[in-house]
């Protein structure tokens, strides 16, 4: 199989969807986000409270798109080597031989990320941003395909660090897991209740639909999508509108700008379009933007949120016609 037109970007993405739905009861919403961030180079933050699948959804994930899978469970004794590796002298040949860390891969999971100190979570920072590691002052090249899916708990939970803002602002997506609703949830413990062991993905009957190359096929298809001048002022008003309003101390930076438009090209090609829309950018704006922006003290008092600030800037923003 191939991939050289839209329609089939599309067809991969419900396959994606399909496969992952196997092991994860009601998510399928996360699930094309995650597949949105894959075909435009981001990265995703998925933020829940223990026990919402959100591991098993990166590993369903991962074994659908047929990509290397690496995980790192980051705890507050973990090291920077610990992710990235470090070279160790060989007495036998007297030289010093790299030995790589789990950050070598396609597809890595870094659960619980907040549950380390700054000092580790800034270990990924020259990956996320350049899909390169230096170790020891040499730089090691990563997967085109690199793509962090980490995992934390809400930051009101005990034992928990919060994230830099240049951490935060290498995530493309910030993307919230809740609790399920009452059928989705009994269908989770009728398939699970019954299981005396962790099941893995294959138990699900998750098969692979799609590989590494397939995956930058999808990519290369995705970058022809037109981003025409009106989408580009739109989505320009909307970044520089988070950084004049007073309710925010601390607005959305040009990087954003970028992978927002990236994202929404990747979300039309995922819905059969070779052309963004205004709706695009209106349905990923609050999951590019909420991880970016910091309330001033006086909203924080007033009791907004950072959701309704986004709603509210999206709603009064100028949209194209």
């Amino acid at each position: 199989m191939s991939i050289e037109t839209i329609g089939q970007v599309a067809s991969l993405g419900a396959a994606l969807r399909q496969e992952v739905g196997k092991a994860v009861v009601g998510q399928d919403a996360l699930v094309d986000l995650i597949s949105v961030a894959v075909l435009a180079g981001g990265h995703c933050l998925l933020e829940g409270p223990p026990g919402t699948a959100k591991t098993l959804m990166a590993q369903a994930f991962a074994r659908a798109a047929g990509l290397g899978f690496g995980r790192i469970q980051f705890t507050p004794d973990l090291m920077p080597g610990d992710i990235l590796g470090s070279n160790l002298f060989n007495f036998q040949t007297s030289t010093f031989t790299l030995t790589k860390g789990p950050i070598f891969t396609e597809l890595l999971l870094a659960d619980e990320i907040n549950r380390t100190p700054p000092k580790t979570q800034a270990a990924l920072l020259e990956a996320m941003q350049e899909r390169r590691v230096t170790i020891n002052g040499e730089g090691h090249a990563l997967s085109p395909r690199f793509t962090v899916l980490a995992t934390q708990n809400p930051i009101e939970q005990q034992g928990v660090y919060p994230l830099p803002e240049a951490q935060l602002d290498r995530f493309l997506f910030k993307l919230l897991v809740g609790y399920p609703d009452a059928d989705q949830e009994r269908r989770i413990v009728a398939d699970h209740g019954g299981r005396f062991k962790a099941p893995a993905v294959a138990d699900f009957g998750v098969t692979q639909v799609a590989d590494g190359a397939l995956i930058a096929a999808a990519v290369a298809v995705v970058s022809q999508v037109r981003l025409a001048d009106e989408i580009v002022d739109y989505i320009v008003r909307l970044i520089r509108a988070t950084r004049a309003t007073a309710d925010l101390e601390c607005g959305a930076s040009p990087r954003a700008a970028s992978l927002l438009a990236r994202a929404a090209c990747a979300a039309a090609a995922l819905d059969g379009r070779d052309y963004a829309i205004p709706d695009d950018v209106k349905r990923l704006a609050p999951h590019v933007l909420r991880h970016r922006l910091i309330l001033s003290p006086a909203a924080e008092i007033e009791g907004r949120t950072v959701e309704q600030l986004v709603s509210d800037l999206v709603t009064a923003t100028e949209v194209p016609r």
